[in-house]
Parts: C-alpha cells; structure tokens; sequence
C-alpha cells in the first residue's frame, strides 16, 4: 500500500485493535494531494537526513524514504509502532523510534538534517522552541500545523505574540499552504496549514532567558501600555523603563504586539549594556 485512504487506514488500525488516540491529537493523512504537497514544500534531496515526527501509519514517511538517504521516524503510540513495521517493511532506509520526539531535539541526530512533521496541537509549540533552541538544530523544518496556530508563528507587526516571537528570533518561518481538515481521519475540528521554518540558528548567541524575560513582561497584559508592562515585569521605576524604551526608538505608549524582533533585540542589547 502505498497511499492510505480513510478506509486502508482504518482497517490497517482494527487490525492491530487499535484506534486514533485523542490525547495524543492523532489525526492521520489521508490525502495523497496534501502528502504530495508536503514531500514538494520539504524538497528532500538524495542526501538528506529527515526526522520525521508522528508519523502514524507511514503514509509521508514511504513517500520521504523514497527522496532521503534515511528517515528517522519517531512514534509515541507502541501500537502505531507495529503498525509501522508492517508498512515501511519493504524500506531499509527507515528507522522508527518509539519515543517522545521532545527529548529527540537534544540526541546526537546527525547533522545536517530536516525535521518534517504532523504536529498535535498541544505539541506544536513546544516541539517547534525544542528543536530552535538546541544545540543541534535541524537545517530547515517542515511542518503541519493547525491554521490558527500557523498564521500565529507567522505573524507580523502589529499582530505578534509570544510564540510569534520565540520562533522568529531563530527563524523564518513561513506558510506556504492550506490543507483541509477532510485531509484526515478522523477529521479535526479546524484546517491545517504547511509552515516552512528556515534560516534556523539566527540567533543562538542572546541571552535567551533574560530576551524571553523582557519579551514575557512586555506580554503579560497585552492590552495595556509597553511601559506599564516592563516596568511593573522588570521591577524598574516608570521614569527609568521610559528612557530605556525611547532610547531604543519605540513609543512607551506602544502595544508589544506591534514591536519587530529587531525592537525586542534592541530593548536586550541596551539592558545588558546599562
């Protein structure tokens, strides 16, 4: 088999009597355009080492065997374990991990590789800081992710958040398209989006916990004032934030979400030196 459809899959899950685990947010591919999609935006080259995270019953990951040099497949769910084991038999450039794909970003993966994954909700954000921050950062990332959450980490002054921010202070991540939830089974509530991460490794060399101390404080209460939020976030007097923040040529009355990566790296830069 070589694409899954709603009914291969299912039947592929009755017969190892398993099914889609919610709490592990398990919505599997089922849509050979949306894969074909994926394998193009991931531009997987003879050479290349692809992780490839969830990859549930193998349907990408037959498809990334055939392009990569090898494939690292990292499962959670022991069941899709043997599921995967009947479906990538005929590859010997595949090698599937059951394990926790967090504690994956700090193993010795070989570099240079790409990360490609159906990414759960709740893991989106996490998986995506993990592999940014470690010391061994993968070259690009290719990523499905919920729309929303997408169009969050792709984001624009004057439309940044948090997550925004952690993801764009070591990369460029940007969507290159829409997937529809009829793509999976079962379906999910919302639409997917493809997000390409890359010039990764941007800036490994800030003090990231005091940035993400400055950037969360001027976040706490993203309704009011920059100058209200970093004073009160970095115990500092009124009078003394104010400078601080028009020295680095931003308006105290200014919202965080309209600050770039630029004024957040500035606001940095001018603390450690004062």
């Amino acid at each position: 088999m070589n694409h899954f459809s709603k009914q291969d899959t299912k039947s592929l899950l009755q017969k190892y009597k398993t099914q889609p685990i919610k709490r592990f947010g398990q919505n599997f591919l089922i849509d050979k355009s949306a894969i074909n999609k994926i394998i193009e935006v991931a531009e997987i080259s003879p050479n290349d080492i692809v992780l490839e995270i969830g990859p549930g019953t193998g349907a990408l990951t037959q498809e990334l065997a055939k392009r990569a040099k090898k494939v690292i497949a990292v499962e959670k769910d022991i069941k899709m374990i043997e599921i995967l084991e009947e479906t990538l038999k005929d590859f010997n450039n595949i090698e599937i991990i059951q394990g926790d794909a967090l504690k994956m970003a700090d193993s010795q993966v070989i570099s240079p590789y790409k990360v490609v994954g159906n990414l759960p909700f709740y893991l989106t954000a996490p998986i995506i800081r993990q592999f940014l921050e470690t010391e061994n950062p993968p070259k690009e990332m290719t990523l499905i992710v919920q729309k929303e959450v997408g169009q969050r980490i792709c984001a624009k002054p004057p439309r940044m958040s948090i997550l925004a921010v952690s993801v764009q202070i070591y990369a460029e991540p940007k969507i290159i398209s829409y997937i529809s939830k009829k793509s999976f089974w079962p379906s999910p509530k919302v639409d997917s989006a493809i997000i390409k991460i890359l010039k990764i490794n941007s800036n490994q060399e800030i003090d990231r916990d005091l940035f993400f101390k400055i950037v969360k404080a001027g976040f706490s209460q993203p309704r009011k004032q920059l100058i209200n939020n970093l004073s009160k976030g970095m115990g500092m007097e009124k009078e003394k934030t104010e400078k601080w923040i028009l020295k680095n040529k931003i308006e105290p009355s200014q919202r965080a979400e309209t600050l770039s990566i630029d004024d957040w790296l500035k606001l940095l830069r001018d603390f450690l030196k004062n």
